[in-house]
């Protein structure tokens, strides 16, 4: 199994980089200047009121607004409230294996999780989108992988995020598609219901002395905190329908 070689750190100036830039100096002085402007007209403002005559203000009593009748509203079930199953075990909003196929023993993490440090590791510059995915917010992700007989193995990833500063889910998504479209001799297609979710099929393989070629696909997508990785690798091409299949059955389960 070939390791992901495209990390999102180092992205080139038109990649849609998720990685939060500093403030330069020259945006430090400008945010320093407004901030002194703000000041000294605060202060003329200030004066200009003193001369005034006060302005009498309005009652801060208001009028008593009639409470709606009927029954309160029932809260959602957890079949339709996406928050409970995503904040419940994220692995078992994945795709279980399919029957007759093996389970794959190259999968990283444990028991179904991957960790921060496993899910980096993951990445060409491990060291590099470790402190990435701590400022944006890691939480957890859960990852299923099988061999379909000789031809074809399958891996799956939820990663979800905290998302309490930035919409970091979407862009990982993102990222991921940025590297996927710029594989050569590549088709790709959208994954219906998803907005913005694609499926990869590319059909120039890898090649290393000693091993067959070896092909891929790949998709992505997000919802709310979740962001879908699938992967798929085999001794053919793989087929348009088999990748999309996979990801609109996994997205139909978030």
């Amino acid at each position: 199994m070939e390791e992901r070689v495209e990390g999102a750190v180092g992205l080139p100036e038109d990649a849609p980089g998720h990685v939060v830039r500093r403030r330069g100096r020259t945006t430090l002085l400008i945010a320093g200047a407004v901030v002194l402007g703000l000041v000294v007209g605060a202060c003329a403002g200030y004066l200009v009121q003193a001369d005034r005559e006060p302005t009498k203000l309005p009652s801060l009593s208001q009028p008593t607004m009639p409470q709606a009748k009927g029954p309160a509203p029932e809260p959602l079930s957890a079949a339709r409230d996406r928050r409970v199953k995503t904040d419940g075990d994220l692995r078992k909003l994945l795709l279980t294996k399919p029957k007759g196929a093996k389970d794959a023993d190259w999968l990283e993490g444990q028991d179904g999780w991957l960790d921060l440090a496993a899910y980096a590791d993951s990445y060409e510059k491990p060291e590099e989108i470790f402190g990435d995915l701590v400022g944006n917010e890691f939480r957890r992700a859960a990852v299923v992988g099988w061999a379909e007989g000789s031809s074809y193995t399958v891996e799956l990833r939820l990663v979800q995020f905290r998302q309490e500063e930035t919409v970091a889910a979407a862009d990982y998504c993102d990222n991921n598609q940025y590297w996927a479209e710029k594989e050569s001799s590549t088709d790709s297609w959208p994954i219906a219901g998803t907005g913005t979710g694609m499926a990869y099929v590319h059909h120039k393989p890898k090649t290393e002395a000693g091993y067959l070629p070896l092909y891929s696909a790949e998709a992505h997508a997000w919802r709310g905190d979740v962001s879908l990785e699938i992967w798929v690798y085999g001794s053919r091409t793989i087929s348009k329908k088999k990748i999309m299949d996979l990801a609109e059955r996994q997205m139909e389960r978030l």
